[in-house]
């Protein structure tokens, strides 16, 4: 359930004047954004956008962006976009920087729905006049895992821990069949978000039996990044993968992500485990986001804006309830104690909590 509380009634001339009366004058009023943005839904704020366009032929997101600073502008902007364009931004700034932060775009692509994942990709493409999915595989390269042919047990090892013999090296190189594709970050995450899964409730118990044990191979014989493992994780349904999932788990006795837990500088194997736990229970990854988060040493103001405000209309809620049960503390106080001025404000307030 969502978090935000908006009002039954909302006259959006009246928000685009109040808004406009903040920021004119000597210095903003930073409380009058929050008391009227941090109150109105995605569709209300559009409606605000177009109506302070309107009525003072100016831009309202240019607007607040040269009026305020720091995260408290950066959590404004992110908030008063279209959930679709938002999450193209949230997208775009994840892979191009220098260590793309290849979990923003497992998030946005298993955790929305297939429907929401289209609108993300044509609002991408509208802003930045690429593609998602182009720029994904431009941006991640470089990052194969080469850990097959390392570690493979398959056929024996050398004493240098490689495979057997040249001979049989020249065989993987030329023939397909021998070993399973090596794959690489940017085949599974250009696989997820051109992803278009089903969306029902039905799934197939046989499936699910048989690639629960694909996946338990896969991954008993470290063979992580298998061509087999991206297409079950790409292209089945979420309610299919979970039902997978439970299989894997009541058959092995273990859920398939602590069998992944290995080196934690491996970021194809940390970008798997992401994957897996945004499409099987993302309320609990979101959680463990947040935990993270505020946790660390220093606050990581990204990830805390990022899950607050695309998950406030959303299962915010559900999350909260989920942090308190996890760590005895409620959410709200633990984003109070870790930030402070307006962004804490803001934050508060998309959390239901005023300050």
């Amino acid at each position: 359930m969502a978090t935000i509380d908006v009002p039954e009634q909302v006259s959006v001339l009246a928000d685009a004047e109040a808004l406009r009366k903040a920021c004119k004058g000597w210095g903003t009023d930073e409380k009058a954004i929050i008391s009227v943005l941090g109150h109105r839904n995605a569709v209300q704020r559009k409606q605000i956008r177009l109506a302070y366009e309107d009525l003072y032929q100016e831009d309202l997101i240019k607007r607040l962006e040269s009026e305020l600073s720091g995260d408290f502008e950066k959590a404004v902007y992110r908030w008063i976009l279209d959930p679709a364009d938002r999450d193209a931004v949230l997208a775009n700034v994840a892979i191009k920087k220098l260590s793309p932060d290849h979990h923003v775009i497992v998030e946005i692509s298993c955790t929305r729905s297939p429907e929401e994942l289209l609108a993300v990709r044509r609002a991408y493409q509208a802003r930045y006049k690429h593609s998602l999915e182009e720029d994904v595989a431009a941006h991640t390269k470089g990052d194969t895992r080469k850990a097959y042919i390392t570690t493979s047990n398959r056929g024996g090892q050398s004493d240098s821990g490689g495979l057997r013999s040249s001979r049989h090296i020249k065989e993987v190189k030329g023939c397909r069949s021998l070993v399973p594709e090596m794959l690489s970050d940017d085949q599974l995450l250009v696989a997820l978000v051109s992803a278009f899964r089903y969306d029902g409730e039905e799934i197939n118990t046989r499936v699910a039996n048989s690639e629960a044990k694909i996946l338990h191979e896969a991954v008993k014989d470290k063979e992580f990044n298998h061509e087999e493992i991206i297409r079950i994780l790409s292209t089945r349904s979420k309610m299919q993968l979970m039902a997978t999932f439970n299989r894997y788990r009541d058959d092995h006795g273990t859920t398939i992500t602590k069998n992944l837990e290995g080196d934690s500088g491996d970021e194809f194997l940390k970008t798997l485990r992401a994957t897996i736990r945004c499409l099987n229970d993302p309320k609990k990854y979101f959680e463990k986001v947040l935990r993270n988060s505020i946790r660390r040493v220093g606050t990581d103001e990204d990830a805390l804006t990022r899950v607050i405000v695309t998950r406030a209309e959303k299962d915010l809620k559900d999350i909260k309830e989920l942090y308190y049960k996890r760590n005895s503390v409620p959410l709200d106080q633990a984003v109070a104690k870790d930030t402070s001025g307006d962004y804490k404000a803001l934050l508060l307030t998309l959390l239901g909590k005023e300050d």
